[in-house]
């Protein structure tokens, strides 16, 4: 099976409107930027996305919320992105908040074939609400359904042709649990080499899990900086 694909626009040109998308990426690290880009471009919309974080303004999901493209955000994480609020508070966007943790074994749930999973987290909160509650050995357990995306969407540090994934540092929290869980899952790379050619011990995700994949260009690869307010005299 051919895994190796010219670009963003050739991995990206069957996802339709109205799809289920994971986009991996933690933070402003391992962002799918050439993805996300060429989705902006062709302007996929009615989007649900499953990601950690919601991006920021101008970069990552970011883009995608300011062409109106995403219907549904599915995160953990969503402040730095003033789009997002304003969209969220005037009901233009659908938001499910997941624990963070949550939302890591509900991806992994996906790629293990897992149906449901049983969680401490949210039990008594709203989170739970509508959600079935058992009991297990005196203490209760939310029950949280394994996500269903139609497409995986992330960024890895180095790849070769048949799909083996290397990722680099906080780049690798949420991304290989997304990259099991997709129906089809695309991975663009920093580096991408002939297959043989990466550490077999070093492979975060095996290539049986890779659909796509295309050496990406013109990483921003931002970081976050910390920020205070100024002191008062």
């Amino acid at each position: 099976m051919k895994k190796v694909v010219a670009g963003a626009d050739e991995a990206i040109k069957d996802i339709p409107s109205g799809a289920t998308l994971m986009l991996g990426g933690f933070g402003l690290c391992g962002i799918p930027e050439n993805c996300i880009s060429a989705i902006v471009k062709k302007g996929i919309n009615n989007l649900t996305c499953i990601s950690n974080n919601a991006g920021v303004d101008d970069f990552g999901i970011g883009l995608m919320l300011q062409g109106r493209q995403v219907k549904k955000m599915i995160s953990s994480y969503v402040g730095e992105n003033a789009e997002f609020e304003r969209q969220l508070l005037s009901g233009e966007l659908e938001v499910e908040l997941v624990p963070q943790g949550t939302l890591a074994t509900r991806c992994m749930a996906a790629g293990y074939g897992m149906p449901a999973v049983f969680l401490l987290a949210g039990i008594g909160t709203e989170v739970a609400e509508g959600k079935e509650v058992r009991n297990f050995n005196g203490r209760d357990y939310l029950m949280e359904y394994a996500f269903d995306s139609d497409f995986a969407i992330v960024k890895a540090w180095k790849g070769d042709t048949q799909g083996n994934l290397i990722f680099k540092g906080t780049a690798r929290n949420f991304s290989p649990m997304m990259a099991m869980a997709g129906k089809i899952t695309i991975a663009e790379v920093e580096e991408l080499v002939p297959a043989g050619e990466l550490d077999p011990n070093c492979i975060h995700v095996p290539g049986i899990y890779v659909h796509r994949i295309f050496q990406g260009k013109d990483y921003e690869k931002r970081i976050e900086n910390k920020t205070t307010r100024p002191r008062n005299p």
